[in-house]
């Protein structure tokens, strides 16, 4: 029969409800100021909680508990941000270009900076297109890429400056800018 006055180890599980409780807040706040927006932050923080929920077994290794809370938000959120899908699937008009547009005449322009921009990128030497879209299309990293073309990783790097650098080339420094 166990004593009742040694106190029993909260289970991983235990632990991580009782830390995202606490800290979860602060986490939404950190992750909101991050990506400036409150309804990303909560998703982000979300999706903190669900990896380290799938880890929780190597729980006993964490140090620091919070800290690694928050190195898991902190990356998810930066995967987030570099998510094309996401940056795609947001509308035309989305509320900070509607700021600065206001007409039908700015959206008509913007939709054309999109086509040029995918002109550009069909106009790629197909092995440089290839890097391009598995990094921004599939959001691999290049040394996925690497693996997954069977190609050095410094090549991959090479080709994805190139095509960078030609992309800037045809849709020139300003419309670039205006249509990533």
């Amino acid at each position: 029969m166990p004593r009742a006055d040694v106190l029993a180890v909260p289970s991983a599980e235990e632990q991580l409800t009782q830390a995202f409780a606490s800290f979860g807040e602060e986490l939404v706040r950190a992750l909101a100021s991050l990506l400036g927006d409150g309804h990303d932050a909560r998703d982000v923080a979300q999706e903190a909680f669900l990896k380290c929920w799938r880890s929780r077994e190597r729980l006993h290794e964490v140090r620091d508990l919070k800290a690694w809370i928050f190195r898991v938000g902190l990356n998810a959120a930066r995967d987030l941000r570099r998510n094309v899908w996401r940056q795609r699937a947001r509308p035309l008009i989305d509320d900070a270009f509607a700021d600065r547009a206001g007409s039908a005449c700015d959206a008509a322009h913007y939709e054309e900076l999109i086509q040029l921009l995918a002109a550009a990128v069909a106009r790629l030497r197909p092995e440089e297109r290839e890097v391009f879209l598995l990094r921004h299309q599939r959001d691999l990293t290049y040394e996925q890429i690497a693996r997954k073309t069977r190609t050095p990783l410094g090549t991959v790097k090479t080709r994805m400056r190139s095509a960078l650098a030609q992309l800037r080339r045809t849709c020139g420094p300003e419309r670039w800018q205006a249509a990533v």
